[in-house]
């Protein structure tokens, strides 16, 4: 499928889903989003073969959030702005998509990641980062509020005083900053960037595939379940996995002391 602002390339076992818009530092607009769910939808549905998912950016940023003159955006009855219309409609089903990717997610940011770029930065279940890369969350410099599922993911990873003050601040947040508030994993040189992630995406992808999904599952869920749920999910999941053709495999391996050749099965 020809995609006019996403790219998506399949090496080996990994797919390559990449924003493409460099015009704009791959602000997002109506039509980038179309193309991500079509993506998206592709890669969920095993036509590609992929065993692990890298989200980046193409050209100097990795996302510098909205597109504000994307003629596409939704409007209401007196022409203007409808922003959570918007919201509803066309980022919504695709960060729920993101979520309940069945294989691991890597997010590579390669430069800018403001507004709703930073929430798609952090739905890495293994966030990269340049160290030329920053954060911010730009939404009240135009009088809007955080989106994209940030009020409810940064507060889980940074807590709840630094939360707000990335969002009432609207000040950039350096990618080494971040890895000290524990808001990303990796800081890499950022002419490493590219090779770093594709060894940490190799490796990812030749693991236990249908076990990366559950465990993605347990921590989604963990945040607003009580430790009673927490422990059934737990005992479902892993009910699940324990019948897998990888968990026969791994156990195998430990006992002939070997490295386990996971088929992602």
């Amino acid at each position: 499928m020809l995609y006019e602002r996403i790219k998506l390339e399949i090496v080996g076992d990994v797919a390559w889903l990449k924003l493409a818009h460099t015009e704009v530092l791959n602000a997002i607009s109506v039509k980038m989003l179309t193309e991500l769910e079509q993506a998206l939808s592709q890669i969920e549905s095993g036509a590609t073969g992929a065993r692990c998912v890298v989200l980046t950016g193409e050209g100097r940023g990795f996302c510098a959030g909205a597109n504000l003159a994307d003629e596409d955006r939704p409007r209401a009855s007196n022409s203007a702005p409808d922003g959570g219309s918007v919201l509803e409609q066309r980022y919504h089903p695709i960060l729920r998509k993101i979520r309940d990717l069945p294989m691991p997610l890597i997010t590579s940011v390669n430069g800018v990641a403001a507004g709703v770029g930073m929430s798609f930065a952090l739905m890495g279940d293994m966030i990269l980062a340049s160290d030329k890369a920053y954060f911010l969350q730009a939404f009240r410099k135009i009088g809007l509020v955080p989106d994209g599922g940030s009020t409810y993911l940064l507060p889980r990873l940074v807590g709840l005083a630094r939360a707000k003050e990335l969002s009432l601040m609207a000040e950039k947040l350096p990618s080494e900053k971040a890895l000290d508030w524990g808001l990303i994993n990796r800081v890499v040189p950022h002419e490493d960037l590219h090779a770093e992630t594709e060894k940490l995406a190799t490796q990812m992808a030749a693991g236990p595939t249908a076990t990366y999904g559950l465990i993605r599952k347990l921590y989604w869920e963990s945040p607003n379940n009580s430790y009673e749920q927490q422990l059934d999910l737990e005992r479902s999941s892993q009910k699940i996995a324990s019948r897998t053709a990888d968990s026969a495999e791994g156990i195998r391996a430990f006992l002939e002391k070997r490295p386990p050749e996971f088929k992602g099965q």
